[in-house]
């Protein structure tokens, strides 16, 4: 745990940078990273939509089918998460100059915080899995191996933190997609577009 979180501090760093404009021209985020970034937002609220709608199904073909789909996308998840912690963490990206506000801080806290409940959401899920004894076939095609024996009570708790881990990245999503709203019709900065694909954006100050 102690190395993961020393990964998220490089990753993210809260101190003082190079300005990108004096290191690369380039737009602020490449495609992978963009591509990444809106296809995992895809994910997650489809599999958070799922979950929603699937939950309280009486038992049924259907609803085990939708279990199965909504595990697979936890597992894919996960992958995604992997990839785009090794991508962010190996390409050049937009740079703070000086000290970071308050605001920014909390921004970089906030992803920190994200990029956790990415794997920790379905690795609860994995776990709570496991714990009923309910494998997990991704795909339908690899059986993935159990992490715990089949204990019912432990099954419950981890069933209540999957949940609540989940209604708690909802809420960062929603606050992520609120504050980058805030940044481009209130702030009127590049943040938010930045981030858009087929958009080639620098660095550059305020929007007119």
């Amino acid at each position: 745990m102690h190395g993961f979180v020393r990964v998220l501090r490089l990753t993210f760093p809260a101190g003082t940078h190079t300005p990108m404009t004096e290191t690369f021209s380039r737009p602020a985020y490449g495609p992978i990273a963009i591509t990444l970034h809106w296809f995992m937002g895809l994910v997650i609220a489809t599999t958070f939509g799922l979950g929603l709608y699937m939950a309280n199904m009486p038992l049924s073909p259907d609803k085990l089918r939708y279990y199965s789909w909504h595990k697979w996308i936890g597992v894919s998840l996960f992958l995604l998460a992997a990839l785009r912690l090794v991508v962010r963490m190996t390409t050049l990206r937009p740079r703070a100059t000086g000290p970071l506000p308050l605001q920014e801080r909390f921004a970089v806290w906030t992803h920190r915080l994200l990029y956790v409940l990415m794997f920790a959401v379905p690795l609860s899920g994995w776990l709570m899995s496991s714990a009923k004894g309910v494998p997990t076939v991704y795909l339908g095609l690899w059986r993935l191996p159990d992490l715990l024996e089949r204990n019912a009570p432990l099954a419950n708790a981890l069933q209540t933190l999957h949940v609540s881990l989940n209604f708690v990245m909802a809420a960062i999503v929603l606050g992520h997609i609120g504050a980058a709203l805030k940044h481009h019709f209130v702030d009127r900065d590049d943040v938010l577009v930045r981030m858009l694909p087929l958009v080639d954006v620098r660095s550059s100050g305020k929007l007119s």
